[in-house]
């Protein structure tokens, strides 16, 4: 009876904390009706008189560049700040606060500064430590900021979590940086070193595409449709007053600049022959229908219908596979519905290949925990799974931070293609927080040219564990060194039995529904 009664006390006391936070901290007001909007390209702007003449020439076309190299994708983001002479919408999950992200924030204020109209719609979940500079930039005469399901709490930020949960627990994981109306960057990278390869330690391998066109104003249309969604809050409603955020920004881009990534970021720069061609009125991409996916920001509040989900279109858009399928997700969690999509696949004849991220290489184990029985199904019906292996550093005495945060080398990447044809680029990770909780886009491109390097990478037998059955029924993982030499292994290479064992443990938790 004592026992009851303590955890009665207990559970009244957090229920009236929850209650008390939740009324000490609430959600401002929406912003008020009138928010801005998009600016349609126009022929008076540099890219705009650069890109118009050759849409007319490709009338309802988009042109296409894929983006593969991290300092590739920097250079096209920086370039395009540059150039622009309107507007930028910028719309991510995460910005860091290190030299990329330093660069690329200075880029957007000198831009601002020079009167173009900047918005910046960022998920409040992934700025840790930017309010200071992001409440001077929002004071600036051209740049908006809006928050994306803000935390009321912001110190400690992570606290909100205990009574506001199931809002934050929904976030927008979309990534897009639109200029003037006619140009987009999208794909799967955040804005940070480890997105764009810079500099030793972890790196990432992701892939986002520089669109132009047909596809950069549809971007613009859905970037609207999250600015003014209802869970988008003024940014000036949510952060606490500056104390000298711009002399803080400015400190961090000296430092930023003077280092030795500053001066990589300063050759990739130099070096972005594609986009400086483009800029200068080359032909050189690719004309192609490109279709944007993307999630209704409704499921935000977890209001939008199911037929609004980017989960649900993506399958209306794409044909059942003729010949094969490469998928590639940093955090593959097919769940049972994709599952036996696959298994139909392979029962019809058709090549499935899965390409994620091995124990040894992922930054989130416990990803791996659920997506370790999904693999060994798929392999026993046929499907080809590749894991990508760590960087050689991580094989050999790896420090305990890699041990906890994951290995020196990453697979970030969520793509597709279909049989050569079509490929998909984006954010949506093919997990069920991608599918119910996170919003989502990407890009649909008929492309046969894009489609086929992807499957040319995939090829790089020396880059990925090939996991197969063995003839005893075990699950095995087989690599090919440079020299060709083969090595076979019975359990997740390179992984210690603690790693093994607490993957395996986690397995058993019934968290999937929020990985």
């Amino acid at each position: 009876m004592r026992l009851f009664r303590f955890l009665l006390t207990i559970v009244i006391v957090l229920a009236l904390a929850i209650v008390v936070l939740r009324w000490t901290h609430p959600l401002p007001p929406l912003p008020e009706d009138g928010a801005s909007t998009a600016i349609p390209a126009s022929e008076q702007t540099r890219l705009g008189a650069t890109i118009l003449p050759l849409m007319a020439r490709h009338e309802g076309l988009s042109g296409v560049v894929p983006l593969a190299d991290g300092r590739d994708a920097l250079a096209a983001r920086i370039l395009l700040a540059r150039t622009a002479e309107q507007t930028i919408d910028v719309q991510y999950y995460i910005w860091q606060r290190d030299t990329t992200g330093w660069l690329l924030m200075e880029e957007l204020r000198a831009a601002a500064e020079r009167g173009v109209r900047v918005r910046l719609l960022l998920d409040d979940n992934g700025i840790p430590g930017l309010d200071n500079v992001l409440a001077d930039l929002d004071a600036m005469e051209n740049v908006e900021i809006r928050l994306f399901n803000p935390f009321t709490m912001r110190s400690p930020k992570l606290l909100s979590y205990a009574f506001d949960f199931f809002r934050l627990n929904r976030r927008m994981h979309n990534k897009s940086m639109t200029v003037d109306g006619i140009a987009t960057v999208i794909g799967g990278r955040n804005i940070g070193d480890i997105y764009f390869a810079y500099g030793e330690g972890t790196a990432y391998f992701d892939f986002d595409v520089l669109a132009v066109g047909e596809a950069a104003k549809d971007v613009s249309a859905d970037f609207d449709g999250y600015w003014s969604s209802s869970s988008s809050y003024d940014a000036a409603d949510i952060l606490p007053k500056s104390d000298g955020g711009l002399a803080e920004l400015a400190a961090a881009v000296a430092v930023a600049n003077d280092s030795a990534r500053g001066s990589d970021y300063a050759t990739a720069i130099a070096t972005a022959p594609v986009l400086s061609r483009v800029l200068a009125g080359e032909d050189v991409m690719e004309w192609t229908t490109v279709t944007l996916v993307s999630d209704d920001p409704a499921k935000g509040l977890g209001e939008a219908a199911d037929e609004a989900l980017l989960v649900g279109l993506l399958p209306k858009l794409v044909a059942q596979p003729k010949k094969n399928l490469d998928l590639v997700s940093a955090y593959l969690i097919p769940g049972k519905a994709s599952t036996e999509m696959l298994e139909r696949y392979l029962a019809a004849g058709i090549r499935v290949r899965l390409v994620t991220n091995s124990l040894e290489a992922t930054d989130v184990s416990v990803v791996h925990s659920a997506w370790m029985g999904y693999r060994d199904q798929l392999i026993r019906a046929g499907a080809e799974v590749l894991e990508l292996r760590a960087h050689p550093e991580m094989k050999s005495d790896p420090s305990l931070a890699q041990l906890l945060t994951g290995s020196q080398s990453s697979l970030h990447a969520k793509t597709f293609s279909i049989d050569g044809e079509r490929i998909f680029i984006g954010s949506f990770n093919f997990d069920p927080r991608s599918t119910t909780l996170n919003t989502e886009m990407g890009f649909l491109i008929d492309s046969p040219a894009i489609a086929t390097a992807l499957s040319r990478a995939l090829d790089r037998s020396e880059t990925f564990y090939s996991v197969a059955e063995s003839t005893d029924g075990t699950i095995v993982w087989t690599e090919i060194d440079n020299r060709g030499a083969i090595q076979t292994h019975d359990r997740e290479p390179n992984t210690s039995a603690i790693e093994r064992g607490v993957v395996r443990f986690m397995s058993w938790l019934p968290i999937e529904w929020i990985l």
